[in-house]
């Protein structure tokens, strides 16, 4: 076999491997030795770098210990070294173990941090001498990496080398060597080991160490020592520093078990309002264990900042206990707790809860302020309760009223709704007008059979006075459907002007592509030229914007310009036919050239069409030789032709070709044969031209033998 033949088999089959894995549908009769052994090739053959990576990755997944010496002969290569350490640190047994720590003795620098970082991923036991001794290095990084490596390791060997290592290690060592430390306390404390843990973590607290290092140590000594850190914890917590409070606020929400609950409640009594504010909201995320009698003390008698922080919490973990408290809350005279109170009173959770208010609002009326409150409430929770809401609907108080009507519209039942159209129809207090209408659209927009409301609301349209007719056909827009879109057309081809002008505008913003054949019609048949270009501008709206498939816009577009009374929008085409350049559009771009009033606009259309498809069409370029475009005042500034720094000055040939046209035609097919030679033979060349057309200073780069057509400068 040829040296030749060594490179290239192991590479296609790396190309054919990787392919397959990305598939993962490795075929289950295929030892995976083979591809173990097809990988090993490409590592022991001259393949690229980037080919001896990928086989190192997929060794991570297919190699043993088979591999491992041709990995280890990569750990003292400085672009490989990383993607072999991937594969031994992921190999099963102690040869991988072996040849990261054999490795170590001949390395130096990033190499050798690698090593060492790779031997505390695998948590080597047998490494813990060597890296003990790497606590002694010249090198800050080194130490670093060694010490994070004994860390993972964990066990009580790695545990007294750094302790002594911390207790006699150099100040710009410190950092490293504690992060270790921190991690070796989590790993003996993770294994049981609490007390060792508790000891490192405590020498930890009396070293000067970085302080992320000291708040890590801080929570580490109060888990570990469980039920008996509470008093530390609450140290902590009393403690001036703000990081170390911060950092048991932290700690109490992971704290297992209910009994340091109680301590949280007692220390939030004695401590400063704003420290106590935040405790409680540390206390509210220990749900399970709460003590939410202290939070309700708090949230009554507490000073204004613990008490919205104590009524906020209370709407996450509060009970029945807390509803009676909160409504007076809610009802207070401060705007700060009345907002806080009402929040949480939506929020407060339970099933029980939303029985307990439908009971008090049957017995709330005219109770002053908690008989709108708790008809709010039902609206907010999405209680079932119409009959009272219908009661207090009638109720001789606007804000009553108001506050029903916004309830019914979150709440009210699907047979129900005409209760609703009925108060919108023929209001029983005019100034509830704006209310009702709400309502009815909140109500609308909800409901689980849209169809057979909006059928509901439409049949109600002649029933209701001119400007509810509006506010009814305002409602079936924002609800859409084919229902919602036949009423508003039908509307709109009424001869009432206000409806006209209502239905006109609601269609023109219809969000789905079912409102075009209604607008097209409206375009063609409406009375009133405001009505027929809204309903044109509309139908135009949607064949800009929405998706559809390419045959159903170049349809619409066609309609539109057939349709259109006025050249304002059948410009409006020609930029939808410049958004989406195909043939079709193509053609019917140039067809629009025959309308003399669109001359220019199409004529800038089908240049910019032609631009964008001429180059890859033989039919296009057919298509553009034949057009017939504007005469425009065309100047070739200057033309280069070529590639990177190899450059011919064109200028003069293209001037003697450009005419009155945006189109320059050319003489061959080839810029090369045009232009008199091939300034960059076997490279892609492009062609730049600066121009002016009718005195506009403009430029534009076309491909090596595209079709040139001079966009129109902005």
């Amino acid at each position: 076999m040829s040296q030749t033949q060594i490179v290239v088999r192991p590479v296609a089959f790396l190309a054919i491997l990787m392919v397959v894995t990305a598939m993962r549908v490795w075929s289950a009769d295929t030892p995976s030795v083979h591809f173990e052994n097809e990988l090993l090739e490409v590592l022991r053959s001259d393949s690229t770098t980037a080919e001896k990576a990928m086989a190192c990755k997929l060794l991570s997944i297919h190699g043993s210990s088979t591999a491992i010496p041709n990995l280890a002969e990569l750990l003292t290569d400085a672009q490989l070294a990383s993607w072999a350490r991937i594969a031994l640190e992921a190999i099963p047994g102690h040869a991988a173990d072996a040849a990261l720590r054999n490795a170590t003795r001949s390395l130096q620098g990033n190499l050798l941090i690698g090593a060492i970082n790779s031997i505390g991923v695998r948590r080597d036991a047998n490494a813990v001498d060597p890296l003990t001794a790497y606590l002694q290095d010249a090198d800050d990084a080194v130490v670093s990496a060694a010490a994070v490596a004994l860390g993972r390791i964990g066990n009580d060997a790695a545990a007294k080398s750094l302790r002594a290592a911390l207790v006699s290690s150099t100040d710009t060592a410190r950092s490293g060597i504690a992060e270790g430390c921190v991690l070796c306390a989590e790993r003996l404390w993770a294994s049981g080991h609490n007390s060792e843990a508790i000891d490192l973590y405590d020498l930890l607290r009396k070293e000067t160490i970085p302080r992320q290092r000291l708040l890590e140590a801080t929570r580490g000594a109060i888990l570990a020592r469980q039920q008996r850190g509470i008093s530390l914890l609450i140290d902590q917590l009393q403690s001036p520093d703000k990081g170390l409070f911060q950092i048991a606020l932290s700690t109490a929400r992971e704290f297992p078990g209910h009994d340091v609950d109680q301590s949280l409640a007692d220390e939030m009594a004695r401590t400063t309002p704003a420290r106590a504010a935040l405790l409680i909201v540390a206390m509210a995320d220990r749900q399970h264990t709460v003590k939410i009698a202290a939070i309700l003390a708090a949230a009554i008698t507490g000073e204004k900042s613990v008490r919205i922080a104590a009524i906020e919490a209370l709407g996450r973990v509060g009970n029945t206990s807390c509803l009676s408290p909160l409504l007076d809350c809610a009802i207070e005279n401060d705007a700060d707790l009345q907002r806080v109170a009402q929040k949480s009173l939506a929020d407060l959770p339970g099933e029980s809860i939303d029985q307990d208010i439908a009971a008090r609002l049957a017995k709330a009326e005219g109770q002053g302020p908690i008989y709108p409150l708790l008809i709010e409430l039902i609206g907010q929770r999405r209680i079932d309760a119409f009959e009272a809401l219908q009661r207090a609907a009638g109720d001789s108080d606007k804000v009553v009223r108001n506050a029903a009507f916004f309830s019914m519209g979150t709440t009210i039942p699907e047979d129900k709704l005409s209760v609703l159209i009925q108060e919108v129809i023929s209001p029983k207090f005019p100034e509830d007008t704006s209310v009702t209408q709400l309502a009815l659209k909140t109500a609308s927009i909800r409901m689980p059979d849209r169809e057979a409301c909006a059928q509901q609301l439409a049949e109600s349209v002649e029933r209701a006075s001119p400007l509810t007719k509006i506010s009814l056909l305002q409602i079936l827009g924002a609800m859409g459907g084919p229902t919602a879109l036949e009423a508003i057309g039908v509307a709109t081809k009424s001869n009432d002007p206000q409806l006209q002008d209502a239905g006109s505008r609601l269609l023109g913003e219809w969000m789905t592509i079912d409102g075009a054949p209604v607008l097209l019609d409206l375009a063609k048949t409406v009375s009133g030229e405001k009505y027929q270009v809204r309903a044109m501008r509309g139908y135009i709206r949607i064949a800009r914007q929405f998706t559809m498939s390419e045959p159903e816009r170049v349809e619409m577009c066609k309609k539109a310009l057939e349709a259109c009374r006025h050249p304002a929008e059948q410009k409006l085409v020609l930029d939808v036919l410049k958004r989406y350049p195909s043939m079709e559009t193509l053609r019917l771009a140039i067809h629009a050239l025959q309308l003399p009033e669109l001359k220019s606009e199409a004529s800038q259309a089908t240049a910019a069409i032609a631009q964008k498809i001429g180059n890859k069409s033989r039919e296009a370029r057919d298509l553009i030789a034949n057009v017939d475009f504007q005469k425009i005042k065309l100047e070739i500034v200057k033309a280069e032709y070529g590639a990177g720094t190899a450059q011919k000055d064109v200028t003069e040939v293209l001037q003697k070709l450009a005419v009155d046209s945006p189109l320059i035609p050319m003489p061959s097919e080839s810029y090369n044969a045009c232009f008199g030679e091939d300034p960059a033979p076997g490279i892609v060349k492009r062609l730049k031209i600066e121009f002016r057309i009718n005195d506009a200073t403009g430029g534009a780069t076309f491909e090596e033998d595209a079709m040139i057509i001079l966009p129109t400068p902005k």
